[in-house]
């Protein structure tokens, strides 16, 4: 079914409830596992199908922020959710306790039951209007950022549309580009103060109310971390530190000399990669996409399967336009057991960058579209972050389909790009450990600490200058998962440690590596992310030569086939 055809309908929250009851009730008194059983799958149904409306309402409020109907529904969606979750919890009690659970371990795995064990440290009835008030914040972040129309060059733009005149190698068109937008983030970063001092109280209250003694266990606890550790956290920025900084900042020596500009880079001059412009893919839109249907045509026969449903029950929306929430994500349908992706193309290298990411998401989801249950689906998000980096990478061996002759330029920019990313990556996760460790920080301390983790894992970028905002050691305040995702983005600095491994498999033999990638998808969220990686014949993140090996032979590639 497309898109456009699939009705939403807002259920009615004290029927929801009061099925859930009867839901628990019945699975209380079950007689044997058959009874059990059959409830169970019930609720695997029904929750299906609320998550599917909850699902095509933010999506259709992402879409177009404007739009009165869904930004309605997304405010009855942020009340009622938490409501519901009290009532889902004694489901979940009564699913721990059955007497039955060894019947659902052997027919289900034991994965959903202690990530429901770590679900139930996440939640009690008197963190409700905090949970409410969280909801409605993050909705207020992601409008105002969408609200965003930018004066340039005579006409008005979104942040999304202006990002291309950010990367433009005329040094005036690019500074100018980065001034305006440095203007916007300046004139509302009280707000953005504003509602981030917001957020972190609330998560402080929550974290406290539930007897820990701050967020970031309840942090932890809610991104499901069942496989590791705060400590191993810190084990990692050391080797990012140790390995990884020093080969990120010989990337962008080496770029300030070849640039012809002066080290450190400003934010303007660090976006640019050639002094004869970055690698733009060719075409419109519909030409990426096409590009992508022959990729995913030619990679296996899964992926041809799987992207043609996307394009023929158009399941993509890409084109950034006026309204549109910033960003992009894949998210499932439940119903439909279908995935989405949603864009906002631009014109650049992020466009191919995004769909092949998105993609990797929405392909693994479509390949465990029928497990049960649902919850082993998707992994966790670290898990979930090496199916999209991974796949950028895969899309190596099509990139003249994306992008002619700048084939070569795309690759260079896009290997430097995924090592110089983790620093940045692990920076965002130390700056949120350190604030929810200290909530009553001010604003402007927030902004200090920023700066200071800054010149530790990015040396090479200098904060005096005249670009509003950006010199001031603000631009956290642009990193939407700040905001609505605490201490996720470290996953992505784990994951593409992983998708290195896969870059190096891939320069030797493609078909090899991508047996790997489906020995690593094909087990969806049954397992903990280490397990995930051991099962696909791939390293930890957490073992530091890991990280060590990637770099060394990301960087010799790099010296070797620098583009002109």
């Amino acid at each position: 079914m497309k898109f456009s055809q699939m009705k939403y309908k807002r259920p009615d929250a004290e029927k929801i409830k009061a099925t859930l009851i009867s839901m628990t009730e019945r699975l209380k008194n079950a007689e044997n596992y058959g009874e059990a059983k059959k409830v169970f799958l019930e609720n695997e149904k029904f929750t299906k199908h609320i998550l599917t409306m909850q699902t095509l309402s933010s999506i259709r409020n992402s879409i177009d922020t404007r739009d009165a109907f869904y930004d309605k529904e997304e405010k009855f969606w942020n009340n009622m959710l938490p409501l519901v979750q009290e009532v889902a919890q004694q489901w979940t009690k009564t699913l721990l306790a059955s007497p039955f659970r060894a019947d659902f371990e052997k027919e289900y795995g034991e994965i959903m039951f202690s990530n429901a064990e770590m679900e139930l440290k996440t939640f009690s009835p008197s963190i409700i209007p905090e949970l409410q008030k969280e909801n409605d914040l993050i909705q207020e972040y992601e409008t105002l950022l969408a609200s965003a129309q930018i004066k340039f060059g005579g006409n008005s733009y979104t942040l999304a549309q202006l990002f291309p005149f950010k990367n433009d190698e005329n040094d005036d068109v690019r500074r100018a580009a980065w001034t305006v937008e440095g203007r916007w983030y300046a004139e509302n970063s009280a707000e953005l103060d504003r509602l981030y001092d917001d957020l972190v109280v609330l998560r402080d209250i929550m974290g406290k109310r539930l007897g820990y003694k701050d967020y970031t266990q309840l942090g932890y606890y809610r991104m499901c971390r069942n496989s590791y550790t705060k400590v191993d956290i810190e084990k990692f920025r050391e080797a990012v530190v140790k390995y990884l900084v020093p080969v990120a900042d010989r990337i962008y020596r080496n770029r300030a000399k070849s640039l012809g500009v002066g080290y450190p880079l400003s934010y303007a001059d660090s976006s640019l990669v050639f002094r004869s412009g970055n690698p733009r893919p060719l075409g419109t839109a519909d030409d990426i996409l096409k590009a992508g249907m022959k990729f995913y045509g030619e990679l296996s026969k899964e992926t041809a399967e799987f992207f043609k449903t996307m394009l023929d029950d158009e399941l993509l929306d890409v084109l950034a336009k006026e309204g549109k929430r910033a960003g992009g994500y894949c998210t499932t349908i439940y119903d439909y057991e279908v995935p989405f992706i949603f864009a906002n193309f631009n014109g650049t290298a992020d466009d191919v960058e995004t769909v092949t990411h998105e993609a990797g998401h929405a392909f693994a989801d479509w390949y465990n579209r029928k497990r049960v249950p649902i919850s082993t689906i998707w992994p966790t998000l670290e898990a979930c972050e090496v199916h999209s980096m991974s796949m950028e990478f895969f899309a190596w061996n099509w990139s003249e389909e994306f992008f002619g002759k700048d084939s070569e330029k795309f690759k260079y920019a896009h290997l430097s790009d995924a090592l110089t990313f983790i620093p940045y990556g692990t920076l965002v996760d130390h700056f949120q450990h350190i604030v929810y460790e200290d909530s009553e920080m001010t604003p402007d301390e927030r902004h200090e600490v920023w700066q200071s983790l800054q010149e530790i894992y990015m040396p090479w970028m200098r904060l005096d200058g005249d670009i509003p905002f950006y010199a001031e050691g603000k631009a956290w305040q642009r990193q939407h998962h700040i905001y609505s995702s605490p201490f996720y983005y470290i996953d992505y600095c784990l994951a593409q440690t992983v998708a290195l491994q896969f870059w190096t498999m891939i320069q030797k033999d493609i078909k090899d590596a991508w047996s790997h990638y489906m020995a690593y998808t094909e087990q969806g969220g049954s397992k903990v992310f280490t397990e995930l990686l051991k099962n696909a014949g791939l390293k930890s993140p957490f073992d530091s030569e890991c990280l060590r090996e990637v770099c060394e032979e990301a960087e010799r590639w790099l010296a070797e086939h620098t583009p002109l």
